[in-house]
């Protein structure tokens, strides 16, 4: 089976190196009868995926240079966080490569258990969509009832100077229009501010 390899370390300093995981894979390749046809190394934070070799490699495999990625560990394939990382496996399960963790045995899309594999990743990728999904839905709903608009405070809420001045010049007769000139903010958000105080 023609297999690529993936590794990656965060630093770019020389203090850490992919010697280690580049020999460990390369010998476990050999017992599996494999031949190991291109390697990719990142020397990058695995927290996003612009990085070089990771892009060569999603390429090579939508081109099917290689039936198989062999990897050290998932985090070394992806940090970006469950579904992200779980996209990447099934974007290469698309296109027709399988994978294998060296240190994991449970990732392993090669052998006999394939499909359950498969249908337990998609499965948890769904089932963390879902978690994010209410998570951020319950941020927004209690952000709401703070009085915050779109989930942030904004930063004139947090500046005790400015309403008092708009208090004061209010208390003083000013209109919201000549208030928010003298402000220098926009009349929307003199009432804002107004409301905010009246609470």
């Amino acid at each position: 089976m023609k297999t690529a390899i993936y590794a990656r370390v965060s630093t770019k300093d020389g203090r850490q190196d992919t010697d280690n995981q580049l020999r460990q894979l390369r010998a476990f390749a050999g017992t599996q009868g494999w031949e190991v046809v291109r390697e990719y190394v990142d020397r990058a934070s695995g927290k996003k995926s612009d990085r070089e070799q990771f892009q060569k490699m999603l390429t090579a495999a939508s081109r099917r240079e290689f039936d198989c990625l062999l990897f050290w560990s998932l985090d070394r394939l992806s940090r970006e966080g469950t579904v992200v990382t779980l996209n990447h496996l099934q974007r290469l399960t698309g296109y027709g490569v399988v994978y294998r963790s060296f240190t994991e045995q449970f990732l392993d899309s090669t052998g006999i258990f394939r499909d359950a594999v498969i249908g337990i990743l998609a499965a948890v990728a769904k089932q963390e969509r879902v978690r994010l999904s209410e998570r951020t839905i319950a941020g927004l709903q209690r952000a709401k009832a703070q009085g915050r608009v779109g989930g942030r405070r904004k930063a004139e809420d947090a500046d005790p100077k400015l309403v008092a001045k708009i208090e004061r010049l209010r208390s003083k007769g000013k209109s919201i229009r000549a208030i928010a000139a003298d402000v220098e903010k926009s009349p929307n958000t003199v009432l804002r501010l107004l409301n905010t105080v009246a609470r």
